[in-house]
């Protein structure tokens, strides 16, 4: 194949990838937001994997990763892994359609910002010598320190409490878009250290077969907890909690590559500084989506304030419903009923007047006849 044929299957595999990943975070977010949460969390799991529409969203993750694999092999890193940013913008739209709404400009607006920064920070990131893999001494010490920090996220003690009102939904959301991300980078990179022990490339000595299969075992269970990390996320919403997964994915593999890789960010300082100004633009646009989210999760103006009055169910519906009394359905129905009588206030010493039907209005109601 030429190099422009495989250039054009990369970026088509790459929108492939990306429309799977979003197709999946719009179907998690359903289900998170149809979903009772438990307080003390049992059941939640069993109750989740009974669900059919779940099991789509994991065959839709699934497709998602193949066709990113497939990117892989067709065209180069720097171009396929911009590419995959495309979920944020393309799970939007669909998301707002899906709960019958507009995307806001300051939605869009954070979605421009943190594509912007994910594109940024992606572009000086990456592998300077294709091959390294992490040996199995430091993939062990990696996944604890990895599992400690998940728990901790998870746990919500980064963050603070929702007693204590330093936490919330929205704070324990993003709080779990992390720990997913970085439970998916460090899977990442533990399979390709398990991909080098196959080969017979890791360094060190020859890996045994139990030390292959504890690998594959860290890798099914990063994988699968990022996975219901991301569920949880998005009972907090759709946009904010995807975007911090996108971004804490790539983050937690820089830090592994620089860190035990001996890798650094391309353009040597310029590169730093380019990681750090696309970090902040990319935190920008977090904050936009997660401002967003909140106003479109407001109730309308007046609903429920204070001294105002209760309107009842029945009623409460939207303007364009027919039960709603703005509507011209409504209108008629509310003109059509007469209104009820009203009874005068009755005087000291008199009976109370009638109001039912049988008496006539004004006269007291006649004392029943004993025997």
């Amino acid at each position: 194949m030429n190099p422009a044929a495989g250039t054009a299957l990369a970026v088509l595999l790459s929108l492939v990838s990306a429309a799977g990943y979003a197709l999946a975070a719009v179907a998690q977010s359903r289900l998170a937001a149809a979903s009772p949460a438990a307080p003390d969390g049992r059941g939640a799991l069993r109750a989740l994997l009974a669900r059919g529409q779940w099991w789509w969203a994991v065959g839709l993750n699934a497709a998602g990763a193949l066709a990113h694999v497939a990117a892989l092999h067709y065209g180069p890193l720097t171009l396929v892994q911009p590419l995959g940013a495309l979920t944020l913008v393309a799970a939007l739209p669909l998301g707002a359609y899906c709960a019958r709404r507009r995307v806001t400009r300051t939605e869009w607006r954070g979605a421009l910002w943190t594509l912007g920064g994910l594109v940024g920070l992606v572009a000086v990131t990456g592998p300077t010598a294709p091959g390294e893999a992490l040996s199995l001494r430091e993939s062990l010490i990696v996944a604890a320190a990895t599992a400690l920090l998940i728990a901790a996220l998870a746990s919500g003690r980064l963050y603070g409490r929702e007693q204590r009102g330093t936490g919330g939904p929205a704070a324990r959301g993003l709080g779990h878009a992390t720990a997913s991300g970085i439970a998916s980078g460090v899977a990442s990179a533990l399979t390709q250290t398990l991909t080098a022990a196959l080969a017979l490339e890791l360094p060190g000595a020859e890996p045994t077969w139990w030390q292959t299969a504890l690998l594959a075992v860290l890798i099914s269970g990063f994988a699968t907890g990022g996975l219901l990390l991301s569920q949880t996320a998005y009972r907090g919403g759709l946009a904010a909690p995807l975007a911090v997964v996108n971004l804490s994915n790539p983050a937690a593999a820089a830090v592994i590559g620089v860190a035990l890789l001996g890798e650094t960010f391309r353009a040597g300082a310029w590169g730093w500084l380019v990681a750090a100004a696309t970090s902040l633009v990319a935190a920008r646009g977090v904050v936009l989506l997660t401002k967003g989210g909140a106003a479109t999760a407001e109730p309308a103006p007046g609903a429920g304030a204070p001294g105002s009055a209760a309107v009842p169910s029945t009623l409460s519906a939207s303007p364009t419903s027919p039960a709603s009394p703005a509507s011209p359905v409504g209108k008629a129905l509310l003109a059509a009923v007469p209104a009820p009588p009203v009874a005068p206030e009755a005087r000291p010493g008199q009976a109370p007047r009638a109001t039912g039907l049988g008496a006539p209005e004004g006269e007291p109601v006649p004392a029943p006849v004993a025997g």
